[in-house]
């Protein structure tokens, strides 16, 4: 008797696994006109009416844009380097692991991220908030 309360229990579970999987996939695949970058864009051209109906000065949403990429990339790459500098004066990584790892990081391909406005994803990744695959697993090792 508990063998078959079990099976059903495995059963309706691996159903509400596979339909809940399905369901996510089919409302991540959003068409790019509704998609996160469609909404930035139309947000970044909002913000640049906005200021222009406030100073009287006119910006180009592409090239704030940029700018905001720009900034991120350069943040980053600051992050990057203290972290990479903690972990040198922690005995974690000598001097030389440090400035391949600094090489790595800026060989690396460009690959546009969408940005999210607002809202929580249904997945926060491995790590929790602010974790992920690396928090697990560490950066990738140098080529």
């Amino acid at each position: 008797m508990w063998r078959s309360k079990k099976f059903i229990i495995i059963t309706v579970l691996a159903v509400v696994l596979v339909g809940g999987s399905i369901g996510g996939i089919v409302l991540a695949q959003e068409n790019e006109e509704n998609g996160p970058a469609a909404k930035f864009g139309e947000f970044m051209e909002r913000v640049c009416a906005i200021y222009e109906e406030n100073t009287g000065t006119a910006i180009n949403a592409d090239e704030l844009q940029n700018a905001f990429a720009q900034a991120q990339s350069e943040r980053q790459a600051a992050a990057m380097e203290a972290h990479l500098a903690k972990m040198v004066e922690n005995g974690v990584i000598d001097e030389t692991q440090a400035q391949e790892l600094q090489e790595w990081w800026q060989a690396r391909p460009d690959v546009p991220i969408a940005p999210r406005l607002g809202g929580h994803g249904m997945f926060r990744g491995f790590g929790g908030p602010g974790g992920g695959f690396h928090s697990w697993f560490g950066p990738p090792p140098p080529e």
